[in-house]
């Protein structure tokens, strides 16, 4: 009996954060993410290693997918854009890798886009009658174009040759906006299903981790990092802008993960856009 009215310390703290206002949730909200940039920055040491992880966290939510759609024979919830968004900065992403690269992240992308070309050609045509089309309404060129145009003016400046480095700063971009179809969809669904919330909240994950990279980096180099000699001038500024756009892209998705999460509920619930 003693035991009914009994909550978790994480119940308590989460319910007390659903009563605070906005400003309050998004104060919070920072020095969250301030605590997990000290922690991360004092475990680990080599920073590129955030970029290894999060590619390997995104492989992890594709993968999670992949079981939906084969055991669920159902693709309902999910962004067909995005898929295809993806699958575009990840091929130009591999080809830039082979080029520029050749290491682990070009395995982790080449695996990585197979996964998500599989998942295309399932919801394509496998699944086609679960896919909410008529809800996956954000237009391709609405983050194609601006990605490109802003490839072509800010690209880095290296040996490489100019088609090379306006092909690396496009993948950038259009990464940071790829999730913008599927945010969109569960919008307008409101109400997200297991393992899609777990997709997006995989996404959320690799790209803080992405983001505390450059913030790290930043920071060891009291902000001389931001703008290194020969990489052009505006490049790495806009990288880290888009990096962080993207990060707050998903944030908001990622506290109604969290807080599903911790009240026990299996489904997420986006509030009604007002």
């Amino acid at each position: 009996m003693g035991q009914k009215g009994y909550q978790s310390p994480a119940k308590k703290v989460l319910s007390w954060v659903r009563k605070q206002s906005k400003k309050v949730k998004i104060l919070l909200g920072l020095i969250t993410s301030i605590i997990l940039l000290v922690t991360l920055k004092l475990v680990v040491h080599d920073h590129n290693y955030f970029f290894v992880v999060a590619e390997a966290i995104h492989l992890i939510g594709l993968l999670v997918l992949i079981y939906k759609l084969t055991t669920l024979k159902t693709c309902s919830g999910l962004s067909l854009k995005t898929q295809v968004l993806t699958a575009i900065f990840l091929a130009v992403r591999l080809y830039c890798s082979f080029i520029m690269e050749a290491d682990i992240h070009t395995v982790l992308d080449f695996i990585t886009l197979v996964a998500t070309v599989w998942v295309i050609y399932m919801m394509k045509f496998k699944l086609k009658s679960a896919y909410m089309a008529d809800l996956d309404n954000m237009p391709l060129y609405y983050t194609i174009v601006p990605a490109a145009a802003l490839a072509f003016f800010v690209h880095p400046t290296t040996s490489h040759i100019l088609i090379n480095r306006v092909l690396w700063a496009f993948c950038v971009y259009l990464e940071s906006v790829s999730v913008l179809p599927q945010l969109r969809l569960m919008q307008n669904v409101q109400i997200i299903e297991p393992f899609s919330a777990h997709y997006v909240f995989a996404l959320g994950v690799a790209r803080f981790l992405g983001c505390a990279h450059w913030i790290i980096q930043v920071y060891d180099t009291a902000g001389a990092y931001i703008y290194l000699a020969g990489r052009g001038y505006f490049w790495i500024p806009t990288v880290f802008l888009a990096e962080i756009v993207q990060t707050f892209i998903l944030a908001d998705f990622c506290y109604y993960y969290v807080k599903s999460v911790m009240s026990g509920q299996l489904i997420v619930r986006l509030p009604t856009p007002v």
